[in-house]
This record gives C-alpha cells, sequence and structure tokens, in this order.
C-alpha cells in the first residue's frame, strides 16, 4: 500500500514539473503569435475634391494589406465616388468663346496599390504611403452634341481612365486588432498634364 503511494507522489510531482515547460512555452508563443499579425483589411469614407470639374465627391471603398516586413506593408485598395452635378462648360471650337453651360453628373472609380511605411507597434501608428493606380471617370452624356462646340472637359471626355499616383499620410489608433483609420494625401491623375486632387479617407480597421 505504501509503495502505490509512493508511485502515486512520484507521479503527481512529474506531472506538476511537466507543466512548467509547457507553460513558458505558451508564454514565449504569445508574443511571437502575435507578432504574426500580417492582415489588416478596412473600409472608409472617401472625399475626392476634384480640381478640373471643381467638385466635391463623396463615396466608400475598401483597403487590403499585407505586412511583408516588420515596418513595411504592401497596401491595395478600392473606391467610388458617387456622381455630383457641376456645371460644364462648351465652347466654340473658331473663336474659343463660352457657347453654353450645362448641368452634367461626375462619378469616380479609383483603385490604388502600393507601400506603407508604418511602426509595427503602439496604439497610436502614424504611417506615410505612396501608392499608383487609375482614376475612371464617368461623366453623364454630353447635351450639346454639336460639331461646332467641344466641352472644356475635353480630356476627361475623350480619355476617363487615367494612370494616378498618390502620396499620402495618416495615422492609426488600435485597441487590439480593432481601430480607426485617418488619411489625407493628394491623388494625382495625368491627362494632358497632371491633376492635383485632394484626397481624405476615414474607418474602421482590422488587424489579424
Amino acid at each position: 500500500m505504501s509503495s502505490y503511494l509512493v508511485t502515486v507522489g512520484v507521479h503527481a510531482v512529474w506531472r506538476e514539473f511537466a507543466l512548467i515547460p509547457i507553460a513558458l512555452l505558451l508564454c514565449g508563443s504569445a508574443p511571437r503569435l502575435f507578432a504574426q499579425e500580417r492582415v489588416e483589411v478596412g473600409i472608409f469614407l472617401d472625399y475626392l475634391s476634384i480640381s478640373q470639374t471643381n467638385t466635391n465627391n463623396f463615396g466608400v471603398g475598401g483597403r487590403f494589406g499585407y505586412r511583408i516586413h516588420r515596418k513595411l506593408t504592401m497596401e491595395g485598395e478600392l473606391a467610388y465616388d458617387y456622381g455630383i452635378n457641376f456645371h460644364e462648360a462648351y465652347r466654340n471650337i473658331t473663336n474659343g468663346d463660352i457657347t453654353a453651360v450645362e448641368r452634367t453628373s461626375i462619378g469616380v472609380t479609383h483603385g490604388l496599390f502600393g507601400p506603407t511605411l508604418q511602426p509595427d507597434k503602439g496604439r497610436f501608428r502614424p504611417f506615410v504611403s505612396l501608392k499608383g493606380g487609375f482614376m475612371d471617370f464617368r461623366l453623364s452624356p454630353s447635351l450639346v452634341p454639336l460639331s461646332t462646340v467641344e466641352s472644356t472637359l475635353l480630356g476627361i471626355r475623350t480619355s476617363s481612365l487615367n494612370v494616378a499616383m498618390y502620396p499620402g499620410a495618416g495615422a492609426e489608433a488600435s485597441l487590439g486588432p480593432v481601430g480607426l483609420r485617418f488619411e489625407l494625401g493628394d491623388e494625382l491623375y495625368f491627362n494632358s498634364g497632371a491633376h492635383n486632387n485632394l484626397r481624405i479617407t476615414f474607418g474602421p480597421i482590422l488587424r489579424f
């Protein structure tokens, strides 16, 4: 009977000691698991001020990022800004005089992809970004279909899909995997020259 109690006691002690390295292993792996958070997804409200049409366009978008280095993430995003009405001028092609002003609607689809540089730790993390992509303008049909006049926006009417470049900066405030992101930048598109357009986005993010 006593030998049985001794055997049981020895096994109990071994079980207690066996739990120690397991606990240490779990504790040591927790920071590594947290550090392996490589993906960030988010949705945002989008504000875009188009210089050529002098319109303030609002829309929605989504963003996906994958961290390829401790402080470097590759991000892709797509947004659509709803059609806004503005006054489009038409001029006489012979003398250049304005001959008509019509109401036109414009919507913009734009997609961007590129690197974002950001600290990998902290609840408040500023960042800078440089992306390239496209801007696709959707204008309502011309209301003056005459051969003697042309729109002052002839460039984006005849070539609505344009190459774009976007330098931007902002900050993320997070609590655990959930946070908010604010970003401000200049979305340039190239159509008979470069056109600067103020862009602001704001929305929730999720990191995992």
